[in-house]
C-alpha cells in the first residue's frame, strides 16, 4: 500500500514578507528548480531568474527596447495596503489541501498565502484505489482543493473527486476545487458568449464538470492563458485564472525592440488570444498560420497569413501537447524569414514525441507555466518555467474575502 502524506513548514513573518514584495514575478526553472530552498523566496528556485522591469525604459534610436504594457510597468493592486496586511488574516477558516497530481506548486501557493498546507493523507491500495483521509478539522471551514487533471488524469481526477467528498463528509463550509489544468476542456470553443463543442469530448468534460458538482464542490478555480474555456461545463460558479500577466511581464523584460515584435497564432481558432496577447504587448502585429487538421494530434501546415520577415515572432496557444502544431508553425515562420520564434504557453502537457520537436532547435526559447508540473526527463535548454502560484494564492484570498477577481487581470 503506497501513500502520500502532505504538510507544509512552519515559516517566519519576515519569510512572508518577502513572499509578497510581486504578485507578477515568475521564475523560470532550472532542472534542479523544484528542490525547494526555504531560505530563497518562495516562488523563485535556486538558479532562477526573477522578471522584474527596468524603470525609467530604455531607448535606443528613440524606439523603447521594452514593450509597454498598458502603459503600466504592474498592477495596480500589486501596490495596495491590503497586501501588506496579509500576515495579519486569520487563516483558521480557510485551509488549503494538495493532491498528489501536483504538490510543488501548492506549496508555492501555500508559501505565498502564508498558510501551512493542510495535513492529509493519500493512499493506493494495491489494485490501484485510492483512500484520502483528512488528518485535521474542517468542520465550518472554507477549504480549497488543489489538483490539476494531468497525467495519468483519469488517476488524479479520481483522487479530487474523493478528496471533494471526505472535506463534504467532513462538514466543511466551502468547497473549492483548484484546478490548474482542466484536461477534459480542450475542445471547447466559444462563440457569441455561448459555450459549446464539439465531439465526444465535449460529453466527457461535461460527465466531469457533473462528477466535481455531485462529489460537493461549490465553486472551481481554473487556469487559463486568456479566455474562460471551462465555464460552460459547469453549473456552480467558476472562477478563470488568467495566466497572460506573467507570460506577459517576462516577455516584457527581454531586449526585445517592440517594433520588431509579432504575436503569432498557431491556428485560426486561437486569433481571439493571439489579439489580446499582441495588444498588451504594445500592440504588436498579428500573424495566423492557417492549417488543417486531419486528425487528433495531428497537424498541416497550410499558410501563413500576415508579415513576420526580419520580426521576432511569438507564438501564443492555451497547451502544447505533442507540440505537432506549434512546431510546424515555426518552421513556417523560420522559411518566411522570421528572425527568432518563441513559443508561449499555459499547460505544457508535453506528450511524446513533443520534446524531440521543441528542442529541435526551431525555438529561441519555450515559455510554459508550473500549472502542470515537468519531469526531470523533460527539461531541455531552451525551457523557461514561470510559476502562477502568485496569481492562484491572490485569487483564492480574493474568494475568500469575497473581492472582486477579475480586477486582477485588468
Amino acid at each position: 500500500m503506497a501513500s502520500f502524506t502532505i504538510s507544509s513548514p512552519s515559516k517566519s513573518s519576515s519569510f512572508l514578507s518577502s513572499s509578497l514584495s510581486s504578485l507578477f514575478t515568475p521564475s523560470s526553472l532550472s532542472r534542479k528548480s523544484f528542490a525547494f530552498n526555504i531560505s530563497r523566496s518562495p516562488i523563485c528556485a535556486p538558479n532562477s531568474l526573477k522578471c522584474e522591469l527596468p524603470q525609467p525604459l530604455n531607448y535606443e534610436n528613440g524606439i523603447p527596447t521594452i514593450p509597454v504594457l498598458n502603459e503600466r510597468i504592474l498592477p495596480k493592486f500589486v501596490e495596495s495596503n491590503r497586501m501588506d496586511k496579509a500576515v495579519n488574516r486569520n487563516g483558521a477558516k480557510l485551509k488549503l489541501f494538495s493532491g498528489t497530481a501536483n504538490p510543488a506548486l501548492s506549496q508555492e501557493i501555500a508559501w505565498y498565502m502564508g498558510l501551512e498546507l493542510g495535513k492529509i493523507n493519500i493512499k493506493r491500495f494495491a489494485d490501484g484505489e485510492i483512500y484520502v483521509q483528512l488528518q485535521e478539522s474542517v468542520r465550518g471551514c472554507d477549504v480549497y482543493l488543489v489538483q490539476p487533471t494531468c497525467p495519468p488524469a483519469n488517476e488524479n481526477l479520481m483522487e479530487l473527486l474523493i478528496m471533494i467528498d471526505a472535506c463534504r463528509r467532513a462538514s466543511a463550509k466551502n468547497i473549492t476545487a483548484v484546478i490548474p489544468y482542466f484536461g477534459y476542456a480542450r475542445a471547447d470553443r466559444k462563440a457569441s458568449s455561448i459555450y459549446f463543442t464539439q465531439g465526444r469530448e465535449s460529453i466527457a468534460a461535461k460527465l466531469v464538470a457533473n462528477l466535481i458538482t455531485e462529489a460537493g464542490a461549490d465553486r472551481v478555480l481554473a487556469c487559463d492563458l486568456h479566455s474562460g474555456q471551462s465555464m460552460g461545463y459547469f453549473d456552480i460558479p467558476v472562477d478563470h485564472v488568467y495566466c497572460q500577466p506573467v507570460v506577459l511581464d517576462y516577455l516584457a523584460s527581454k531586449k526585445i525592440c517592440s517594433g520588431d515584435l509579432v504575436v503569432v497564432s498557431p491556428d485560426v481558432g486561437g486569433v481571439a488570444r493571439a489579439r489580446s496577447f499582441a495588444k498588451k504587448l504594445s500592440d504588436a502585429p498579428l500573424a495566423i498560420v492557417d492549417k488543417r487538421r486531419q486528425a487528433h494530434n495531428v497537424a498541416e501546415v497550410m499558410n501563413l497569413i500576415g508579415d513576420v520577415k526580419g520580426k521576432v515572432a511569438v507564438m501564443v496557444d492555451d497547451m502544447i501537447d505533442t507540440a505537432g502544431t506549434i512546431a510546424k508553425g515555426a518552421a513556417l515562420l523560420h522559411q518566411e524569414g522570421a528572425r527568432e520564434v518563441y513559443a508561449c504557453c499555459t499547460h505544457a502537457v508535453f506528450s511524446p514525441p513533443a520534446i524531440e520537436r521543441l528542442s529541435g532547435g526551431v525555438f529561441q526559447e519555450v515559455i510554459i507555466t508550473n500549472t502542470l508540473p515537468v519531469a526531470e526527463k523533460n527539461y531541455f535548454p531552451q525551457l523557461t518555467v514561470l510559476s502562477v502560484a502568485n496569481l492562484l494564492g491572490e485569487t483564492i484570498w480574493r474568494v475568500h474575502d469575497d473581492c472582486s477577481v477579475s480586477s486582477i487581470f485588468l
